[in-house]
């Protein structure tokens, strides 16, 4: 249809104004619905996927953290493990302790009236085996505190528990009072994982 310029020319000003603007508000509105409001969704989409990959790097910065503290833990606790280990002889070098412990009561003055190894228990985890030895001797107070002391500093692990104190005088040197000591001296052996899987087997 053709448009006739002089009648638009007689409409009043304000149509005509409409009339000129209206191929720009067409074209603004087909832009709209064309171009902008499928890219604006398409932004939309967008920023949603960047919130979830930064929640997920979020979530695997702190899994990484978390495995780092773990990791230094378990490192750790090698530490403590392998420090325990070297207070645990092998099987073979017990009874080189325990002469050792035997020669420690001489020496520190004790008069051993019992040495008596007593059955050897293993522990349920299988890691290592504890040596029980019951011991009675005679000695002067300070002598047996000397012996105790001199078992506490030795680089191996050896634990003293049931201790009975009995006091005994010699005749003609009451100031001098004699303790007879009964005790369990308990020493532990570490269990390579060979002989743990060898008695697990026969188990």
């Amino acid at each position: 249809m053709a448009i006739n310029i002089n009648k638009i020319k007689t409409l009043p000003e304000h149509y005509q104004i409409m009339i000129a603007a209206l191929p720009s508000v067409i074209l603004i509105v087909l832009l709209f619905f064309l171009i902008y409001s499928p890219r604006n969704d398409e932004i939309k989409n967008l920023g949603q996927k960047i919130l979830q990959i930064d929640k997920e790097i979020a979530r695997g910065e702190a899994k990484v953290k978390k495995l780092d503290a773990l990791m230094a833990e378990n490192a750790l606790l090698k530490k403590k493990l392998s420090r325990l280990k070297e207070q645990l002889p092998e099987e073979k070098e017990v009874s080189v302790l325990l002469k050792q412990i035997s020669e420690l009561g001489l020496k520190s003055g004790l008069k051993i009236l019992l040495w008596k190894p007593a059955a050897r228990k293993t522990e349920p985890g299988g890691l290592y085996v504890e040596i029980p030895v019951k011991v009675s001797v005679l000695a002067e107070y300070h002598r047996l505190g000397d012996f105790f002391s001199h078992i506490s500093r030795l680089p191996r692990l050896v634990n003293i528990s049931d201790i009975v104190l009995r006091v005994k005088n010699r005749k003609g040197q009451k100031g001098k009072g004699i303790i007879n000591a009964t005790f369990t001296a308990r020493t532990f052996a570490s269990v390579s994982p060979r002989d743990a899987g060898g008695k697990q087997g026969v188990k």
